[in-house]
């Protein structure tokens, strides 16, 4: 049996997901899990593919194409939840956590921004996206929603406590952005342009002041 492709389509089957089914979108976390009201076959780019309505706890109904949009099974945990020591351990829920545990999953750089298997482009573009979030109203509540799996993250944190993880959190996105930068040196002065000028404004700001002479 083939293996689901990272787009959330399975080559050769255009069913995968179904009515009732939860999912999540890894480009946009931030949206929440989502349930499939309605899925049709169609195609993209000449590949099978489907066409989903899906109703995000915090985004409301989108409707996506699995072969444009990263649309995952959901599992009972996510995926910034699990402890990164090594896969011997059940998932790890927000709710028993503790103080370290709970710093852990708050303030680390996402698993997609730090993809080993991904290209040094791909790891750029993640990275860069990461910049969209804010620390401050409701663009505090999104990166938290998003970091940490809670659909409402205020039932679990006060706002003084996300204002702390978040500042932490920024000090090591900026300290992996720079390495990032680094491992991107051999990509095509085109694509980072490209990369570079798609990225949020935030993210265009934190690349000039890397390139600063200092």
């Amino acid at each position: 049996m083939s293996s689901p492709s990272l787009l959330g389509t399975t080559p050769g089957s255009e069913s995968r997901f179904k009515i009732g089914d939860q999912v999540v979108h890894s480009g946009m976390p931030e949206w929440g899990k989502g349930t499939v009201v309605s899925a049709g076959a169609t195609s993209h780019e000449g590949k099978a593919c489907q066409r989903l309505s899906v109703r995000f706890s915090r985004a409301g109904l989108k409707t996506v194409m699995t072969g444009v949009a990263p649309i995952e099974a959901a599992g009972e945990v996510a995926e910034v939840l699990k402890p990164k020591d090594d896969g011997h351990h059940d998932p790890l829920p927000i709710a028993s956590a503790g103080h370290k545990e709970l710093l852990e999953i708050m303030t680390r750089v996402p698993d997609r921004a730090r993809d080993p298997f991904a290209s040094p482009a791909q790891r750029l573009r993640a990275t860069l996206d990461l910049y969209k979030f804010t620390g401050e109203g409701g663009g505090l509540v999104d990166w938290a929603a998003a970091q940490s799996g809670l659909a409402d993250p205020l039932s679990r944190f006060n706002r003084h406590e996300l204002e702390d993880y978040y500042r932490m959190f920024e000090k090591n996105l900026r300290k992996h952005l720079s390495q990032v930068v680094r491992d991107a040196n051999n990509v095509p002065a085109s694509e980072l342009v490209q990369i570079a000028k798609s990225a949020p404004p935030a993210a265009q700001r934190a690349l000039q002041k890397l390139h600063r002479p200092r």
